[in-house]
């Protein structure tokens, strides 16, 4: 796996071992990417389910100013730590162990703002709907942001989601992108 575009283009990311994550296909990356091009200058992002942080460092590469990275996995967070260091992007991301939820909701006690926040949840489950829940809950969008959910195709997140209302879809097969924003 590799770095698409921008400035860290062509750096190779390690991922982890093992089947507990599941990268971003660079097809729906480079979708996603160019998608939130108009959000990223300057951006905080908020990346969840990181796995390797390939979406986040995708977006540090591309102007956004930090980035915030949730995973559980110590695998994971063990190529993700090992990723921040080897770009060198250490001043500009956060690595948070942890549950999405619980860790959602302490940012948002803290008062953290994110423009884009992105979550790849393992299609098992229901993750997604609680990572909206979390999100919607804990106010950590910032006002004009994007909040875009990656689930499996037949398994679309309801269309609001508290003030969080979808207003785009990209459907790549079997994953599909849904882009939420405060009452788009």
């Amino acid at each position: 796996m590799r770095v698409i575009a921008g400035t860290l283009k062509g750096r190779r990311l390690v991922a982890p071992r093992g089947a507990t994550t599941r990268p971003t296909a660079d097809q729906v990356r480079i979708a996603l990417l160019d998608t939130l091009a108009p959000w990223l200058p300057g951006a905080r992002v908020l990346d969840l389910f990181a796995g390797a942080g390939g979406v986040g460092f995708e977006a540090l590469s591309r102007g956004a100013a930090q980035a915030t990275f949730v995973e559980r996995d110590a695998r994971a967070l063990a190529a993700l730590r090992e990723n921040v260091e080897a770009l060198g992007v250490a001043a500009q991301a956060q690595v948070i162990r942890g549950d999405v939820a619980r860790t959602v909701e302490r940012l948002g006690a803290r008062g953290a703002r994110f423009d884009v926040i992105f979550l790849d949840p393992p299609y098992a489950g229901d993750a997604v709907a609680a990572a909206l829940e979390a999100l919607a809950a804990a106010g950590v969008l910032a006002p004009g942001g994007v909040v875009v959910a990656q689930h499996f195709t037949k398994r679309p997140p309801a269309d609001a989601v508290g003030a969080l209302r979808a207003f785009r879809t990209r459907r790549f097969g079997e994953t599909t992108l849904t882009f939420f924003g405060a009452g788009a």
